[in-house]
């Protein structure tokens, strides 16, 4: 018998991350509430920047964004896009959320998991909440969701467990059997 195949992180095209349409249903600065001025932004599975250059724009020229994707030719359109547009402010990072060694302990403000965790591969999401946890601050926020369906890595026992490694802030599950569960998440006291 075979041995069981490893699943690996599911890579969308860069066209369904940033277009016309999704601009009509969803909003880059969405996430700016959670941010201001000067702080630091963790964006996991940022493909190619739809939310990090709004949250670079918020946290203005003294703050940074971490954007973070395993997608190679994400990051480097993003790196066009913040070339072009003049943003000093992001840093655009090819790795895993399972491994931000390159971020320092207790040093993120909010980290946006957008989708995140339902396009990784299994084995690496326990790795990467336990970075979230890592590089939040103690007062840091996360905005953390999953989508639900046969295309999601994350079923809702998963999604419960993860809850309980964190304060809840909010959440909500959506309105359908396909559409994302959020929470905004803060970490526990030790």
């Amino acid at each position: 018998m075979a041995a069981k195949e490893e699943k690996r992180d599911k890579h969308f095209p860069l066209f369904m991350h940033d277009n016309v349409f999704r601009r009509l249903f969803d909003n880059p600065h969405s996430f700016c509430s959670y941010v201001v001025e000067g702080q630091a932004v963790a964006d996991l599975g940022c493909g190619p920047g739809f939310y990090s250059l709004g949250l670079a724009e918020c946290v203005g020229p003294e703050g940074r964004v971490y954007a973070v994707d395993s997608d190679e030719k994400a990051i480097r359109t993003l790196e066009r896009k913040t070339d072009k547009r003049g943003y000093h402010n992001i840093e655009a990072r090819v790795s895993s959320a399972s491994d931000l060694s390159f971020i320092r302990d207790g040093s993120v403000d909010f980290v946006l998991a957008n989708g995140l965790l339902c396009s990784m591969a299994p084995q690496y999401h326990e790795p990467a909440v336990n970075e979230i946890k890592r590089i939040l601050k103690p007062k840091g926020l996360a905005y953390i969701s999953a989508a639900r369906g046969f295309y999601s890595y994350m079923n809702k026992a998963e999604w419960e467990r993860i809850l309980e490694g964190f304060k809840v802030e909010r959440r909500g599950d959506g309105f359908s059997w396909i559409a994302e569960r959020w929470a905004i998440v803060s970490t526990r006291p030790v």
